[in-house]
């Protein structure tokens, strides 16, 4: 019984898509199994069919070589199979053991009986190193804990085998060593993971083989420890791929954005940003380091309008924009790649191609005496779509909720640059999509630098920061702890400021 999972000759069509084309995934018992793909290629399809959340068109899956079929995720979990989705499924104002015995509440007679969950919980999570608190409340708790906290969810339920999609993405360096660390210890207890990530280096650092797939199908199975990171792109992107930002040396000019001790309110009403201050200039990038959390959408959210300012200004070019209303701060030259893609950055019941003039309609040449051209808003939006490599099902007049979140993401970038700002803000411009996209996305925001431009690169990708970054902005708990020079740090000093440590400071 070499297996405990077999997904066999998989496939899943939705309209206009085939997102697995006989794909073949065999799991054994004690690894863990990357899935490795680029957006889109099926990963997630492939995943969902077996947590029961969709059901294959054709082939089979065997669990410890017996055939199943597996009709919702609560056979899933009979079944042993748990997961840990990209966007967490968590009760913000309950404590970490009511989120956890949510759905098969332990009972004493007829009352509930949480103390045992929360001893059981505490049990959970000493053998396993989670260091969970089973009475904090789940809004008081990091990122990183919510995501332990599911993967106890997933234990509780005696799960076997456990699927993590792309369970870094909102993590901060530390925090990603500690999941690999109990990643590690959930194999060394018996468990098997399948890890859905896009990530080579942590492949190699944790998995033991890897599954490739590319647009829907099977390139193959290999064993890590003796395929580089470099083989395992060119499988997934289907060419050689680049992990170094081709760059020469910035060449700062005027100041195009001054931020001037700005203090911002968070949701919460209490202050995000405290006295803030940054400048960036034209043929410069410059990037803010930082947990999730700490200021960075305040900061994007007062230099775009999205959020009011309660005190100090904000300049573009020098003139005083702290006021200004979103429209004319376009108009003035910023453009914006937003952190929420599906919030943010697109109407995703229109089609693609309303989403491309979603800022410029109502300018020559999209539209004449207040009607809209639609031949001329084709062509710029086909336009944009082959520049950026932007897949749908039926190109411009797809809707934009039928794409993968990578081609999502494309869009809204290749619209962004489109508009030629002095300024772009770019937060997050490459979560959640693959070696290939975010080349070729790095390759356009320097682009931007060396024509002149200003780009502020927002990232919880330390490697992003460091390498497409000139000058790096670290704030911690809405406060600027320093300023560094790419070329001059590394990921462990920009770690520790992250955490709130100032450069000098001892620790």
């Amino acid at each position: 019984m070499e297996y405990v999972v077999e997904m066999l000759n998989i496939r899943k069509e939705f309209p206009g898509v085939v997102a697995n084309d006989d794909i073949t995934l065999q799991v054994k018992k004690g690894e863990i199994h990357a899935l490795l793909g680029e957006n889109g290629a099926g990963k997630s399809t492939l995943m969902g069919i077996l947590f029961g959340l969709y059901q294959a068109d054709s082939g089979s899956i065997r669990i410890k070589g017996r055939e199943v079929r597996i009709a919702n995720p609560n056979v899933a979990n009979d079944l042993g199979i748990g997961m840990v989705h990209q966007h967490f499924k968590l009760v913000h104002n309950f404590t970490i053991t009511e989120n956890i015995v949510l759905g098969i509440e332990p009972k004493k007679g007829l009352r509930l009986d949480l103390k045992a969950a929360a001893e059981r919980i505490q049990l959970l999570s000493e053998r396993y190193g989670l260091n969970v608190d089973p009475y904090e409340k789940i809004e008081n708790v990091s990122v990183g804990m919510q995501q332990r906290v599911e993967i106890i969810k997933m234990l509780y339920r005696d799960a076997e085998v456990l699927i993590f999609d792309e369970p870094t993405a909102v993590l901060t360096p530390q925090e990603v060593l500690e999941l690999m660390k109990i990643m590690k210890n959930l194999v060394a207890e018996g468990k098997s993971i399948i890890l859905i990530t896009h990530k080579l280096k942590e492949i190699k650092a944790v998995a033991d083989r890897c599954t490739v797939i590319r647009r829907g199908k099977l390139v193959g199975t290999v064993e890590v420890a003796v395929t580089s990171e470099a083989q395992m792109a060119e499988m997934m992107v289907g060419r050689k791929v680049s992990f170094k930002v081709n760059k020469s040396e910035s060449n700062p000019g005027d100041v195009i954005l001054k931020v001037h001790n700005i203090s911002v309110l968070n949701h919460r009403k209490v202050l995000g940003l405290k006295d803030f201050s940054l400048e960036v200039r034209s043929g410069e990038i410059v990037g803010v380091a930082g947990v999730d959390g700490n200021g960075q959408a305040e900061l994007v959210e007062a230099i775009t309008g999205l959020r009011k300012v309660e005190s100090g200004e904000i300049l573009l070019k020098n003139k005083d924009i702290t006021q200004m209303p979103i429209r004319r701060r376009i108009e003035a030259g910023i453009a914006h790649i937003p952190e929420d893609r599906q919030m943010r950055g697109l109407v995703l019941d229109y089609t693609i191609e309303d989403n491309m003039v979603l800022e410029v309609y109502d300018r020559t040449p999209f539209s004449h005496n207040g009607l809209l051209r639609r031949e001329v808003i084709r062509d710029y939006s086909d336009q944009i779509m082959e520049r950026f490599d932007v897949r749908a099902g039926e190109g411009a007049q797809s809707l934009a909720r039928s794409l993968s979140g990578g081609n999502q993401q494309k869009a809204i970038v290749g619209r962004e640059i489109e508009l030629n700002p002095d300024l772009l803000i770019a937060a997050q411009p490459t979560r959640g999509l693959d070696v290939g996209s975010i080349e070729y996305i790095h390759k356009r925001l320097v682009e931007q630098r060396d024509s002149g431009k200003a780009v502020l690169l927002v990232s919880l990708e330390l490697d992003e920061i460091l390498n497409v970054s000139d000058r790096i902005a670290i704030v911690s708990n809405g406060e600027l702890i320093g300023m560094v020079n790419a070329a001059e740090t590394d990921e462990h000093e920009v770690g520790l400021m992250m955490a709130g440590v100032r450069k000098g400071e001892s620790h």
